[in-house]
């Protein structure tokens, strides 16, 4: 059996897909499906069960037997990053995390866990290393404070460990994300309902629509999971992202060349992100090249269009 936390979310149902495209269907998903419309990310996958994310931890906490587990994959999270209830983010994130390493660590059980680019704060620099690590809100801080909980003991554990630090994540199975779905997504609908996509204007010496973030699509991500599960022997935490960062407005002509028409307007620059906003992203690569992961990434001008194509066969 293989464990997906967060399975029904967006990352967590695409390694779902991973494995089914393997012939992988002894799948144990766990998530929270108060938002009931994530179930609709799981309605063409083949599973074995399902559990509630709060059931799942009670039996691990508990010390339950899930007879031979083959690996965890914990994309589990409350990955809000305007949540400021400290006490609920760290016992969802945190907590969690060290419930589930704790359980998996003396059975040797591979586990692989979602940390976030986030924990870099403004930047400028993305590499794995402390030093280059401030976190801004509490979902970031949680994120960052388990990688720390990893760095004190991962000399202590004989079974596989990876943290994998995603950066702009995009692609299918993320509709239910409102508000924080992709610029993709975001960009998809307003080009169907008004012709135009929105981006903001300057800001940190950047021009209209030229802030830059590492855009991965969710393809790549789920590949490089699957190729750890293949390497069981390579630990550590590791950036995912492509390595290249692109401006919004390749997204935006992206998404417009697709759409066939469009436009893009610039918005004011919102006072309550000045100073908070990251206006560059880009993974640096080298630790994940350097463990032998030579995967090729997605450039947005072949990633959003096959997205895009996606979403339209569904009618979304």
């Amino acid at each position: 059996m293989i464990i997906v936390t967060g399975g029904a979310g967006f990352i967590g149902s695409n390694i779902v897909q991973g494995l089914n495209a393997r012939g992988i269907d002894d799948i144990l998903v766990v998530d929270d499906l108060t938002d009931g419309r994530k179930c609709l990310n799981l309605n063409d996958a083949d599973i074995a069960d399902f559990m509630d994310k709060d059931e799942f931890i009670r039996r691990i906490r508990d010390g339950q037997d899930f007879g031979k587990v083959e690996a965890v994959f914990h994309e589990g999270a409350c990955s809000s990053t305007t949540e400021w209830d400290g006490r609920f983010v760290m016992g969802v994130n945190y907590d969690y995390s060290k419930s589930l390493l704790e359980w998996c660590a003396p059975a040797r059980v591979p586990f692989i866990y979602a940390s976030s680019a986030s924990v870099y704060g403004m930047g400028p620099t993305f590499r794995e290393a402390r030093e280059f690590e401030r976190p801004l809100n509490m979902y970031a801080y949680s994120k960052f404070q388990f990688d720390c909980h990893l760095r004190r003991v991962l000399h202590t554990l004989e079974g596989q460990v990876v943290g994998l630090r995603y950066f702009n994540v995009y692609g299918p199975r993320e509709q239910h994300k409102g508000s924080m779905a992709s610029v993709a997504w975001h960009f998809y609908n307003q080009l169907r309902e008004s012709g135009a996509v929105r981006l903001f204007e300057g800001s940190d010496g950047y021009g209209p629509g030229e802030q830059r973030r590492d855009f991965i699509h969710v393809d790549d991500v789920v590949a490089v999971n699957l190729w750890f599960l293949d390497h069981p022997d390579v630990s550590g935490i590791f950036n995912l992202g492509t390595g290249r960062a692109q401006s919004f407005n390749d997204v935006a002509r992206a998404a417009i060349a697709w759409h066939g028409s469009g436009h893009i307007d610039y918005i004011p620059f919102p006072d309550h992100l000045r100073g908070r906003y990251q206006s560059f992203t880009e993974a640096d690569m080298g630790a994940l090249r350097a463990a032998g992961c030579a995967h090729r990434f997605t450039p947005v001008e072949e990633g959003v269009p096959r997205y895009l194509d996606w979403l339209r066969a569904r009618g979304l």
